[in-house]
């Protein structure tokens, strides 16, 4: 009786957060670093796993993708369960698991999306296949709420070369126009400049957000953490402009932290 009290408790209190990820063994990225966010900030974490990794911070020994199938198990188990309040993919691989997730939300199309296109690791590994690059173009991101590349993701679904904070910004409204997606594009990457800029290009306007860029950072999950932590404030409720402010102050800290440990 105490179980099912604390369960439907913890249902109607706590907002639930999906993330659709790869797993990280070393637990600093993927579905570890979206469960460690989400409970950071307050949200009950629910996962669909789409690959197992053998993989430290410098990099990936071995990947194993979960087939179509499973992938939809676990999509199908979460949302017969839980009232899902927002969502968020990261590592999908391949065209097949793309496909699965896009049919999920085009059903639960009342949640809102978070699309970290992770596409090639840290260490160069590619972590989304061709055919599931076309695939996220035409299939999920135009689902999406809000997409999060990095600075070699945005060239790619851009179309054109990243080297200055104007193109960081044109890249944005691209995204943007293109895909029908609000588009935060992050700098971090961006060599030659003292602050870690990222623009966001959605259908309430554009900003910038800008951050000191910390020396030495470890980058490794960073990407994972920020995007979740945008999905966590969008599932408690807040504006896609909010919680992404929100969630820049929240991995500027976590930066921080890491360099003070």
């Amino acid at each position: 009786m105490m179980g099912r009290n604390f369960r439907q408790m913890r249902q109607s209190n706590t907002p639930v957060a999906l993330t659709i990820a790869g797993s990280d063994s070393g637990g600093e990225a993927g579905i570890q670093a979206d469960l460690n966010t989400f409970a950071h900030l307050g949200v009950h974490g629910t996962t669909v796993i789409t690959c197992l990794t053998a993989q430290n911070a410098r990099r990936i020994s071995r990947l194993e993708p979960c087939s179509p199938g499973m992938v939809r198990a676990q999509l199908e188990a979460v949302g017969a369960h839980f009232d899902v309040a927002a969502a968020k993919t990261g590592m999908l691989y391949s065209a097949g698991i793309v496909r699965e997730a896009a049919l999920f939300m085009r059903r639960h199309s009342h949640i809102p999306l978070v699309v970290d296109p992770v596409m090639v690791s840290t260490s160069g590994r590619r972590l989304l296949q061709c055919d599931g690059i076309e695939a996220l173009k035409k299939l999920l991101l135009p689902l999406a709420a809000i997409a999060t590349p990095n600075l070699a993701e945005a060239e790619i679904l851009a179309g054109g070369k990243i080297r200055s904070l104007e193109q960081l910004r044109a890249a944005a409204g691209v995204i943007h126009r293109r895909f029908g997606c609000a588009a935060l594009v992050k700098g971090g990457h961006l060599a030659g400049s003292a602050e870690a800029v990222d623009f966001f290009h959605g259908p309430e306007g554009e900003w910038m957000l800008s951050a000191p860029r910390e020396a030495n950072a470890t980058l490794h999950g960073t990407g994972c953490t920020y995007s979740a932590a945008i999905t966590a404030w969008l599932a408690r409720g807040k504006s896609p402009v909010r919680a992404i402010a929100l969630a820049k102050q929240y991995i500027t800290g976590r930066i921080k932290e890491t360099q003070e440990k």
